[in-house]
């Protein structure tokens, strides 16, 4: 496929076997790349049951035919494994410059599987002159991803890049990040702990020199100066984005009463509690400078330095979840926490979130442990670390809410779905994006289908947040345009300004043929329903997709969303119609057979 390589690499880590295979051009037609293409190759090569933390379970990086190209936001790649947190397909993007450079190596995929011996630790190079292979990592275990990183690029070069793990993975840590040049993250579902236990601290590139022409290169110039002019004017990511990152949307997601508190207990503060954690203090009393992704001129992310640690961040999700989740309005102790998990590499959102589930227990005198109480800012940082090594209170805390809380018969104090913590909206004022994080393949996420987008952000349009109707529909298209989104692979917030339309125009100008808006919504829905028949022989029924009991039955007490709860029935009758799933959530003949797929044995 024009775009692609059209071959990936093979890495057996047992035998330290390296091998490259072609790639079939219809797989790539049907799934694209990134996300797709992985969900692919998981769903063919992983039998019923296998554990995620065994030798079986396989990484799977993946870049896609938008993927370093002149685009604009085309950093970005894409990682699948089943998750250790989770039990779910697991897929996870991220940006910076390892895509890019990964794919000028010549390769569109990365399939890790296998385990180094007990008594080996190593990391995998790949040289754009054509020479991979698994070099000794003794001296780099135990080290933060900092450190890593560092390290690497004295034995590397100064211009290679790193994905590595730190101690959380090593510690097969179920809330562990890959992290990605130290500072960004696949964040989500423990996916560093697979990495650990394959015994593998980081993959490296460099040297990578492969260009991709592209045949109409005049039509693809005009489309990027379009594509600029509309990101320049668009306010989104013009001004909120640029100006104060991911963060601006603390006093937004607390104006409408869904700003999430002490474990959700509650989802609106005034506005002077507000301001200690908002995105304009953090740019006045700590930003530094703005920084990006490759070929990005929305730059949303923030160098940021307290005067006693720096590093980047925090964003919204971190930002809330290391804070007011855990009842704490110290801006600096947050950044704080956030450097710190990223060192450790702990996904933010769920760190936060099992700590404050811990803190409930404590309050409604469950467990007894001083340490675990809502607002207690000193503890924070002794916490994470402890998580992150396993140590007393945090080996529990390392198996995630879910886990922790069943241990004391209360996990309906875990605010998760499917076993992956709830993000930093409260879903009793968005009913469509309550929805997605019950159904979502990958269990509660906000990005699979951001509903947020129209239902408060009112893009492209504001619809009425608290209607159910026509909210599957919606959240249907939404799911599979995320899931093109992260096969092309492109960053969303670009999607503020362009629309899908414009995904499909790049698209049919990298592979030189018509592609419509259709096609891309159909190659969606392929990705989305194989996700779900994973799912599905992995044992996940219709009594998975659902909220804690706290959102469909417990009222909001304050705020413009008072009195909201989640009536989820109705939402996942409409909802499993829409995408021609019987009563019970599973797919249909009839629409394995529209999408020319098969059901997984």
């Amino acid at each position: 496929m024009e775009g692609m390589n059209n071959q990936f690499l093979k890495v057996n880590l047992t035998d330290e076997k390296i091998s490259v295979h072609p790639l079939n051009n219809e797989s790539l037609e049907n799934f694209l790349g990134g996300r797709g293409l992985g969900i692919k190759l998981l769903s063919e090569n992983i039998s019923k049951g296998i554990e995620s933390l065994s030798k079986e379970n396989p990484l799977i990086f993946s870049i896609g035919p938008i993927t370093g190209s002149t685009v604009p936001t085309s950093g970005r790649f894409s990682l699948v494994t089943k998750s250790p947190l989770t039990n779910t397909i697991f897929h996870s993007n991220s940006g910076g410059y390892w895509g890019p450079y990964f794919k000028r190596c010549g390769y569109d995929c990365l399939y890790i599987y296998g385990k180094l011996n007990d008594d080996d630790k190593g990391y995998v190079l790949i040289d754009g002159t054509d020479k991979v292979e698994v070099k000794d990592a003794t001296d780099l275990w135990g080290l933060n991803t900092i450190e890593t990183v560092e390290k690497l690029k004295e034995f590397e070069g100064k211009n290679c890049h790193v994905l590595c793990i730190g101690p959380a993975g090593e510690h097969l840590v179920k809330l562990a990040s890959i992290m990605n040049d130290a500072h960004r993250a696949f964040g989500r579902g423990g996916v560093g702990a697979v990495m650990g236990s394959k015994n593998l601290k980081a993959i490296v590139v460099k040297n990578g020199t492969k260009k991709f022409p592209i045949k109409n290169k005049g039509y693809m110039k005009k489309l990027n100066v379009i594509a600029l002019d509309k990101i320049k004017v668009t306010p989104i990511t013009s001004q909120g984005l640029a100006l104060l990152g991911t963060a601006a949307l603390v006093k937004v997601i607390n104006l409408f009463g869904m700003f999430p508190i002490r474990n959700f207990q509650i989802a609106f503060t005034d506005s002077s509690k507000i301001d200690l954690v908002s995105g304009e203090l953090l740019r006045d009393k700590f930003f530094v400078e703005n920084e990006g992704c490759y070929n990005c001129v929305i730059r949303c992310g923030r160098i940021t330095d307290t005067g006693v640690m720096s590093g980047k961040g925090p964003e919204y999700e971190s930002l809330w979840a290391l804070g007011p989740l855990i009842g704490i309005f110290d801006l600096k102790e947050i950044a704080h926490a956030n450097y710190l998990c990223n060192n450790y590499g702990l996904d933010t959102i769920s760190t936060g979130s099992t700590i404050a589930c811990a803190m409930e227990l404590r309050q409604k005198g469950i467990i007894n442990n001083s340490s675990l109480k809502f607002g207690n800012k000193d503890n924070l940082c002794r916490i994470i670390e402890k998580m992150a090594l396993r140590k007393d209170i945090g080996n529990e805390l390392a198996e995630g809410s879910l886990r922790f809380a069943k241990s004391y018969s209360a996990q309906n104090y875990a605010m998760q779905v499917k076993g992956l913590e709830i993000p930093a909206y409260d879903p009793r004022g968005a009913v469509g994006h309550a929805l997605n994080y019950a159904v979502s393949s990958r269990g509660a996420c906000h990005l699979t289908g951001f509903l947020v987008a129209l239902e408060i952000l009112g893009v492209p349009k504001l619809i009425d947040r608290f209607s159910i109707n026509g909210k599957s529909d919606l959240l249907f298209l939404k799911q599979n345009q995320s899931a093109v989104e992260d096969s092309l692979i492109i960053c969303k917030f670009v999607g503020y300004a362009l629309g899908f339309e414009f995904q499909a125009r790049f698209l049919s100008t990298i592979l030189d043929k018509k592609i419509n808006i259709t096609d891309l919504i159909t190659i969606g829905e392929r990705i989305y329903t194989l996700e779900r028949l994973f799912n599905v022989r992995e044992g996940f029924t219709r009594e998975d997709d659902t909220l804690p009991p706290r959102f469909l039955k417990v009222p909001l007490k304050e705020g413009v969303s008072k009195g909201k709860i989640v009536s989820l029935e109705q939402l996942l009758r409409d909802y499993y119609k829409v995408r021609q799933w019987d009563e019970n959530g599973i797919p249909s003949d009839e629409l394995l057979e529209r999408l020319s797929i098969k059901r997984l044995e």
